[in-house]
C-alpha cells in the first residue's frame, strides 16, 4: 500500500496523476490538506471528492488517530506531493503534528520509501537545509524539475515524467514517459 498526500503547493496535479497511476498498480490511500484541496480546485477544477474515489482508503489529514500514524501499520512507501515547504520544515523537524507529517516521520523512523515532491522556487537556504536534512535520513527529494530529453509536447508529458519517476522510485513498473535510449551518433 502506498500513501499519497497532497500540500498545499502549486502542482496538486502531480499528486492527482500519481494517485491514477498508482490506482491501476496497488492499494492506495489518500491525504489532502485544507490548503491543497482549494488549490487543486483552482488550478484543476477538481474537487478533493473528485479524486478520493482513485484511492482505496482515505483519512481526514489531520486525523491522528488514522491507522497510518503508527509504526505498526504497514504500508510500501509514502509520496507528498506536491510537498510544500511547511510540511517539508515539518518532518525535517520532527514536528509530527497531522497525519501526513506523523506519516511520514513513521516513514523514515521505519526506514520505508518516502518521496517529497517539492514545488517551490526559487529555494531558499532554509528550504534546502531541510531537503538534505530528510535526504539523510533516507527520504527521497524528487523535485517537480522535468527533463525535456523525451520531447513533451503538452503538459500532461510534463507532468507525466514526474509522476513516472516518482513511480520508479517506489518500484512501480510505468510507461508514463518515453525513457533515454542514448543518442544515435551515426
Amino acid at each position: 500500500m502506498i500513501i499519497v498526500a497532497i500540500t498545499g503547493a502549486s502542482g496538486t496535479i502531480y499528486g492527482v496523476r500519481i494517485l491514477e497511476a498508482l490506482s491501476e498498480k496497488t492499494e492506495t490511500t489518500l491525504l489532502v490538506t485544507r490548503t491543497a484541496s482549494k488549490i487543486l480546485e483552482y488550478e484543476t477544477s477538481l474537487k478533493v471528492d473528485d479524486i478520493k474515489g482513485l484511492a482505496d482508503h482515505y483519512f481526514n489529514f489531520q486525523d491522528l488517530e488514522a491507522p497510518i500514524s503508527s509504526g505498526s501499520f504497514n504500508f510500501d512507501g509514502m509520496v507528498i506531493a506536491p510537498c510544500s515547504m511547511k510540511t517539508l520544515a515539518a518532518i525535517a523537524q520532527g514536528y509530527a503534528d497531522n497525519a501526513i507529517t506523523r506519516a511520514a516521520d513513521v516513514s523514515l523512523k521505519e526506514k520505508r520509501k518516502i518521496v517529497l515532491v517539492p514545488r517551490e522556487t526559487p529555494l531558499r537556504s532554509a528550504h534546502l537545509e531541510n531537503m538534505l536534512k530528510v535526504s539523510r535520513e533516507g527520504g527521497i527529494i524528487l523535485p517537480a524539475m522535468p527533463g525535456f530529453y523525451h520531447k513533451p509536447e503538452t503538459i500532461d508529458d510534463m507532468i507525466n515524467f514526474i509522476a513516472g519517476k516518482v513511480l520508479d522510485i517506489l518500484g512501480i513498473r510505468n510507461s508514463l514517459f518515453r525513457r533515454w535510449t542514448g543518442h544515435d551518433t551515426r
